[in-house]
């Protein structure tokens, strides 16, 4: 038997589909029922005086390995005891190398799992120790190394940002506001980045240029729901129209870069990883945002203007001649289920 029929047996695939889209996708799920479900539970608690709510915030945050552990041992088609154990992998991937190396320890566990599942008469204790053993040496191993590469690029990244406010604050607007609407998550890459500071900002504006942005451009199609749905939702909900008609992401884009540069040079907006590829989604970019800069009234008036009120009115600018000229057409913003 060759190697690629044992692998495709054991139903392990090395693919961009595989890996790419579905495990890192399911990666984000596993920071949103996490992390970032817990940052929101935290916040509310607190502003509520409910110390038993953002305890339950808190605890939802620190389980964040467990989550992105089982999640993606899930998306890789992992059995039931190899998916369970990758509770344990994700958490200690987690504690020495962040949410990647959350997702390189259960990934790793997980095909090891796959390798010998069923294999034995004592299936019930090999495969969970098999997925164990692979999965925490990978943490040991590869973790730290992972969590210092995506350090130093967070904070490479920050500091061309404090360097060239102008040119990396359009950039990084652009990049992160692209990268909500594409079917992968810029909110597992910020936080897997510890992407803060005027950066975050940076990327939190952008995020909300894609969101409102497709919102009230498509509101004569989609209406209420629509703009809801994107709007505090996700803005991935075009990426159907966006390929049948690429030209409706200039709009939201081009308002991001411009943006960026006003959120960085003009306002000094700031956030915490965990907001700062989120946009209005769940208004958890701006629960974000209140966290790195308080809640006075000047950070209230700078995120309504710079997360909604201008993400929407030169979306609207700049659509409108797309729209004259035809390369914005009726009916392509139209949401279909």
């Amino acid at each position: 038997m060759t190697l690629r029929r044992f692998l495709a047996e054991r139903d392990i695939v090395f693919s961009v589909r595989r890996y790419g889209i579905d495990a890192v996708n399911f990666m984000a799920l596993g920071l949103f029922g996490s992390l970032i479900c817990g940052l929101i539970l935290k916040g509310a608690g607190e502003w509520l005086h409910l110390p038993w709510l953002a305890e339950t915030g808190r605890q939802a945050q620190s389980a964040m390995g467990a989550a992105i552990g089982t999640g993606v041992a899930f998306a890789l088609k992992a059995p039931p005891a190899v998916w369970l154990a990758g509770a344990v992998t994700g958490t200690a991937g987690a504690a020495l190398g962040g949410p990647v190396g959350a997702f390189v320890a259960a990934a790793a566990g997980a095909e090891a799992g796959k390798l010998v599942s069923k294999t034995t008469p004592a299936d019930i204790i090999v495969t969970p120790a098999v997925t164990l053993v692979a999965g925490t040496a990978a943490a040991q191993f590869v973790g730290p190394l992972t969590a210092a590469l995506m350090t130093q690029l967070g904070t490479l990244i920050t500091a061309a940002v404090a360097w060239q406010p102008l040119l990396m604050g359009m950039a990084v607007a652009v990049l992160m506001g692209m990268l909500l609407t594409l079917p992968v998550s810029s909110a597992a890459l910020a936080i897997a980045l510890s992407l803060d500071g005027a950066a975050a900002g940076a990327a939190t504006v952008g995020c909300c240029a894609q969101m409102v942005g497709f919102a009230v451009m498509g509101f004569r199609e989609n209406g209420w729901g629509g703009l809801l749905g994107q709007g505090l939702g996700t803005s991935m909900l075009q990426m159907p129209n966006i390929i049948n008609n690429p030209r409706i992401w200039l709009p939201p884009t081009l308002t991001g870069a411009i943006l960026g540069p006003v959120a960085v040079l003009g306002f000094n907006m700031s956030n915490i990883p965990a907001g700062a590829g989120m946009g209005t989604s769940g208004l958890v970019g701006q629960i974000g945002t209140f966290a790195a800069m308080g809640n006075a009234p000047a950070v209230w008036f700078a995120v309504i203007l710079l997360h909604f009120v201008l993400p929407a009115a030169l979306t609207l600018l700049i659509a409108a001649p797309l729209r004259r000229i035809g390369w914005i057409r009726e009916g392509d913003l139209t949401l279909r289920s």
